[in-house]
């Protein structure tokens, strides 16, 4: 008994010391600690971040009438849904719509915050510092907030000196201009603090050339600025291609009524039945323009977002 008490201390110190040389080499080696802790904390990011992905495959792949049953794995195997979906519903004009409006929002935003942009970050005039938080504050304004003014405003319900303002409804423009002056704040704020850092000698140079400011903003400041470009324009377009609250109510949610993606989602809704098969196909087929260009340009975005928090 006296041999069985020994050993058992025995191993219980062993245990305890292997514990306590485990602390202290990770306490003695901080690298390897790190490079623990890293993948560790990448494994879980990447486990949260892409599983709804792989939930979209397993009931994309599940047949029609079985959603229900499928768990980690498909409740069998039927691919047709990423055909049906084009059948039932003209989906891919919902992803055109919703292209051609984040596309046009991009655009618009990219030019004025260009101009806003560099007026902040490299002009003086007074009274520059509150009107610049006060752009900055209307980016928190919800969207919710201007809704019975602008849906008055953009199906021609307002009178202004005899003018009425045009019937815009169902159409590109009632969803892209309320898109286009949230998102400009932000693109404004970015534009800023990477116009703001570009050395004025630069600038001066191609003014003593006989360019204009507007000619020194595109040949000298922009080009300068890509990734804090590239960073808006990508931000920008990522919102405008998601959205729904407006197209919700400035749109029909018909497909030639120019409604946006999300509405082609919704409208695999029967009266009777939800095809979860086609949705989530569907949201597959809808995600891959902005995964595509998110790739092309990440080395873009993530100098741009590292840049602008360094330099600001």
């Amino acid at each position: 008994m006296a041999a069985d008490g020994a050993a058992g201390d025995a191993a219980a110190d062993g245990t305890a010391n292997s514990g306590s040389e485990g602390l202290l080499s990770s306490v003695t080696d901080p690298d390897a600690l790190h490079r623990t802790t890293f993948f560790l904390s990448t494994a879980a990011v990447l486990l949260i971040a892409l599983f709804p992905f792989y939930y979209l495959f397993v009931i994309a792949f599940t047949p029609a009438g079985r959603t229900t049953d499928a768990g980690l794995l498909p409740a069998g195997f039927d691919p047709s849904s990423f055909v049906e979906m084009f059948q039932v519903l003209p989906f891919h004009r919902f992803v055109f719509n919703s292209l051609v409006i984040a596309v046009g929002v991009t655009a618009f935003v990219l030019v004025f915050a260009s101009l806003a942009g560099y007026v902040f970050g490299r002009m003086e005039f007074r009274g520059k510092r509150p009107l610049f938080l006060l752009l900055i504050a209307v980016s928190y304004f919800p969207g919710a907030t201007f809704l019975v003014g602008l849906f008055k405003l953009l199906t021609g319900n307002v009178t202004v000196f005899g003018v009425t303002s045009p019937n815009l409804f169902n159409t590109p423009a009632a969803v892209g201009l309320p898109l286009t002056a949230l998102a400009l704040p932000f693109a404004i704020l970015i534009l800023t603090t990477f116009y703001g850092q570009i050395p004025d000698g630069l600038e001066d140079a191609a003014r003593v050339t006989g360019s204009t400011r507007l000619g020194a903003l595109y040949h000298v400041i922009m080009p300068l600025s890509a990734p804090g470009l590239v960073t808006a324009g990508i931000l920008t377009f990522i919102t405008a291609y998601n959205e729904f609250f407006f197209s919700q109510l400035m749109t029909t949610g018909a497909a030639q009524d120019w409604s946006p993606i999300v509405w082609g989602l919704t409208n695999y809704q029967a009266e009777f039945s939800i095809r979860y098969d086609l949705m989530a196909a569907a949201s597959i087929v809808g995600v891959l323009p902005v995964a595509i260009l998110v790739l092309l340009a990440q080395r873009k975005i993530v100098s741009g977002l590292s840049s602008g928090s360094l330099k600001g």
